[in-house]
């Protein structure tokens, strides 16, 4: 046998027994909490007449799952319930994993009526668009990974609930990672949602 077919025979043959390419091989699945109890509100933090929307409020916020991606570890499995809704140092990438070795990460911020980390100087109407419509305080633009397609048919009077919920909780000082463009490293922890249809 010539020894160029004996190479090419050989080179195919321990091709054949690689193991295959996994893009995922660095990644971990995580069981994420899906369920996280809402906090609840501080004493005297509203009117005993707005009680019954406070109330629906904190139902909404639990039902609709906020705790999960705005409370540090819950994305992970491991919730800290001492900073419920105070942001989280685990982000979510935007962008496919399977394309960028650097993905766009966005950190999911801080909704308790803290003034300087959270929403405490905002308005009820910033607080509005950002459950309903996704956009951040001063942008028009939808944040990717907010799942505001879901939110966006709430009914006014829920929409008033949950912000008056969010305004009644205790504020906590929790400062979140800035959000990181595609093609940047993160320095803080990510995973990544998301379905890829083969083509």
């Amino acid at each position: 046998m010539d020894c160029r077919w004996f190479f090419l025979l050989s080179s195919l043959l321990l091709g054949a027994c690689a193991a295959p390419y996994d893009p995922l091989a660095d990644y971990e699945a995580l069981d994420a909490t899906t369920v996280l109890a809402a906090p609840a509100p501080r004493p005297g933090a509203y009117a005993p007449a707005n009680r019954d929307q406070v109330e629906r409020g904190q139902y909404l916020v639990e039902l609709l799952g906020c705790g999960v991606c705005h409370t540090d570890g819950a994305l992970t499995g491991n919730p800290d319930t001492t900073r419920s809704l105070a942001g989280s140092q685990t982000g979510i990438a935007y962008t496919n994993p399977l394309e960028h070795q650097f993905p766009g990460v966005v950190y999911p911020p801080n909704i308790t009526p803290d003034s300087d980390t959270g929403i405490g100087s905002w308005s009820d109407q910033q607080i509005a668009n950002a459950i309903r419509s996704g956009r951040g305080r001063h942008t028009g633009r939808a944040v990717t990974i907010m799942p505001w397609q879901g939110y966006a048919r709430l009914s006014d009077e829920d929409l008033a609930a949950m912000v008056s919920y969010l305004r009644s909780i205790e504020p906590i000082r929790n400062q979140t990672p800035a959000a990181v463009p595609p093609g940047t490293k993160a320095t803080s922890p990510y995973l990544h949602f998301g379905v890829y249809r083969s083509r």
